[in-house]
């Protein structure tokens, strides 16, 4: 009598066994069990993997599942996962926002004292301000401010962010400061008295801003002692030589920074 169980296939059901994937990282140790070449992964080549023996000898294998040993069990290799990209960074340090379409300008502003100072912020802070849609104005001085600000009209869609040079207890800049007490406003200064200063010297190559006597226009007195020319010759001197905001004082860095976030995020 036929068994009911013949020409039954007596391994039907037995798991397959599986055999791992491994990321051909560098530096990792395989032997390819058909030659025993045993080596570090080196780098890739055409769909190959190239290892490097003790002795420093190279040999090409290629990618095929189960192919290598480690420590002694089958592994298949392959490719590592690329890793990704690190964010781009803009000058002031914040994450770059790629393939920006600028935002339509803002009701709201911030203020500068002069040209100087709106090109060295354009220059850090640039693509933030490009980001939140807010337009960086020189006032060439503050000695009218509270009218200035009056005229502008603030609201709470149109902020005004002020950034003011040598705003140090007891200055005639901080006089001027205390007569704005609109909510709708934000002053922030730094000591210096120029906005160059806030430029550190170490970028500039020098070992600190000289002193100016008084009586003598600071930018010609810096110029005439540091060997710089005119003055515009050396604003274009003290602009090159700012990359980022690592190049700044802390001071200015963060009063800028408060401008844009009190502007930008409500205007």
């Amino acid at each position: 009598m036929r068994s009911q169980n013949y020409g039954r296939d007596i391994l039907a059901g037995k798991p397959k066994r599986q055999i791992p994937e491994l990321a051909a990282e560098p530096g990792l140790v395989v032997e390819d069990p058909a030659s025993g070449f045993c080596g570090a992964v080196v780098r890739f080549d055409q769909g190959n993997v190239v290892l490097e023996d003790r002795n420093g000898r190279h040999r090409l294998f290629p990618l095929i599942p189960a192919g290598f040993l480690v420590d002694g069990k089958p592994v298949t290799l392959v490719r590592p996962k690329a890793a990704p990209p690190e964010p781009k960074m803009s000058a002031s340090g914040s994450v770059k926002v790629e393939g920006l379409k600028a935002r339509t300008a803002q009701a709201s502003r911030i203020w500068v004292e002069g040209i100087h100072d709106a090109e060295l912020v354009e220059r850090v802070w640039g693509h933030d301000l490009r980001v939140e849609g807010i337009v960086v104005e020189p006032l060439d001085g503050i000695d009218e401010l509270a009218q200035r600000v009056a005229e502008f009209r603030p609201g709470p869609q149109r902020r005004l962010g002020v950034l003011v040079d040598h705003l140090v207890a007891g200055s005639k800049e901080s006089r001027i400061v205390a007569a704005v007490t609109d909510p709708n406003v934000m002053v922030t200064g730094h000591p210096y008295v120029d906005i160059w200063q806030a430029v550190k010297p170490s970028s500039l190559g020098i070992a600190q801003w000289p002193t100016v006597p008084r009586g003598t226009s600071w930018k010609e007195g810096i110029c005439a002692q540091l060997g710089w020319g005119e003055p515009a010759d050396g604003w274009r001197r003290v602009l090159a030589a700012v990359q980022g905001f690592r190049d700044l004082e802390t001071p200015l860095i963060g009063s800028v920074e408060r401008l844009i976030d009190f502007v930008g995020h409500f205007g």
